[in-house]
């Protein structure tokens, strides 16, 4: 009998599908930046008939830029992290990373947003509306990205490797 019972470790693995983790990916993409590009585009316009319209072009703009940008980021800070901090323990180098790619995600993504919304017609008025919306969606940012390492992120990573 006791030959007959399967255990866990006798059992093949399967692997996830991957258009669950490419939902995963999506649903995190747009949670994140839907919310941040959302504050960022009411700082620029405030809410009036045409926020839902500047907030989906600032969202696709946004995300246009931010994937090859967060790609590229990700490996050259980790590698930084790696070298600069090798003792750290890996949660230390992952808030840091955390806060420096928060930092560098939304100042770009604020940077596509004003362009969107206010254009460089007139430079003062575009690095009034980069500033305010960097600075107003900074602090969901950084508490999103703190939710996101200290979490989300060692499931994220034990799905995606599954």
């Amino acid at each position: 009998m006791t030959d007959a019972i399967a255990t866990k470790q006798n059992l093949p693995q399967k692997n996830t599908p991957i258009i669950y983790k490419v939902m995963v990916v999506m649903t995190i993409l747009l949670t994140i930046g839907g919310t941040l590009t959302g504050v960022m585009t009411y700082m620029n316009v405030g809410f009036n008939d045409g926020f839902y319209t500047s907030w989906a072009t600032s969202f696709i703009a946004a995300v246009t830029v931010m994937i090859p940008v967060a790609l590229i980021m990700m490996a050259l800070l980790t590698k930084l992290m790696n070298k600069l901090m090798p003792s750290a323990s890996k949660l230390k180098k992952d808030l840091l990373i955390g806060v420096c790619m928060a930092t560098i995600m939304e100042s770009v993504m604020s940077f596509t947003t004003a362009l969107n919304n206010i254009g460089f017609s007139d430079i003062n008025s575009f690095t009034q509306g980069w500033l305010h919306g960097f600075l107003a969606a900074l602090p969901v940012g950084l508490t999103m990205m703190l939710i996101m390492t200290m979490t989300l992120k060692p499931k994220i990573e034990r799905f995606m490797k599954s």
